[in-house]
């Protein structure tokens, strides 16, 4: 399975979101992309994005001020 990790710390809302999906819809069906973030409010807004777009949140997991998510285009 296709895997692709970005760094979108330092980006400020709505920035985190709009650049997962576009990594989402050039990766492959089944590709996992790996978000690493500082913004407060990207693990409400990627899985937003995602949920209203079509894509799998797999993991959301927060380490301080640090977001990591993993996310995965189904089509």
């Amino acid at each position: 399975m296709a895997q692709e990790e970005i760094d979108l710390r330092g980006l400020k809302c709505p920035l985190p979101a709009l650049v997962a999906r576009k990594h989402l819809r050039e990766a492959t069906v089944g590709a996992e992309i790996h978000i690493v973030t500082d913004d407060p409010m990207a693990p409400i807004d990627v899985p937003h994005m995602c949920r209203t777009e079509g894509y799998d949140v797999v993991a959301v997991a927060r380490d301080g001020d640090v977001a990591r998510m993993v996310l995965r285009r189904l089509a």
